[in-house]
This record gives structure tokens, sequence and C-alpha cells, in this order.
């Protein structure tokens, strides 16, 4: 399972991005719900099981980058963790 297939579940994002270029749109889509729908941003970092504390510490913490840079930050974060514990354990199915 690919990084953009992972958040293509939460977002419409095209196929063929370069990480870099992810990070950009994702910026961009975490800045609109930051202004316009606050509870469906809760509701994505809910369910991709961003962790709360350590994002309000890196909200806290974290200078010289926007609200919607930290969020999307540790949001790619999150799901390659998820990917890596996903290809950890179905090598052990092997």
């Amino acid at each position: 399972m690919s990084l953009i297939s992972i958040i293509s579940k939460d977002f419409d994002v095209p196929e063929n991005l370069s990480e870099n270029q992810l990070r950009e749109v994702m910026v961009d889509a975490f800045a609109y719900l930051i202004d316009n729908d606050f509870p469906k941003l809760i509701q994505i970092l809910y369910k991709a099981d961003v962790d709360q504390y350590k994002l309000k510490e890196l909200l806290e913490t974290v200078e010289g980058s926007s609200s919607a840079e930290v969020i999307a930050d540790a949001y790619i974060v999150r799901q390659k963790a998820k990917i890596e514990t996903w290809k950890k354990y179905s090598q052990k199915k092997d």
C-alpha cells in the first residue's frame, strides 16, 4: 500500500505526485480545513490516529511553520508509520 493510496481515502489527491508535491497539497488541504471545516479536520486526524498530545506540543513549539504545515507533516508521518507497520506484519505471514 502506498502513501498516496492511504491519503486518498481522506483526500482527493492525484496518484502521480512526488512526496514534496503531496506535502504541498496536504498543507493546502489542512489550511482549508482549519479555516472552513474544523470538525472535519478533527475527524480526519482522529481517523488517522495522529497523536493529539504530540500534535499539540508540535503546534506550540515548532517555529517557522504554519499550523497547516505542522499538521500536514504529523499526518504524513503517521501514515508512513502505518505503512511500515503493515509491511512488518505482512512479512511475518510469509
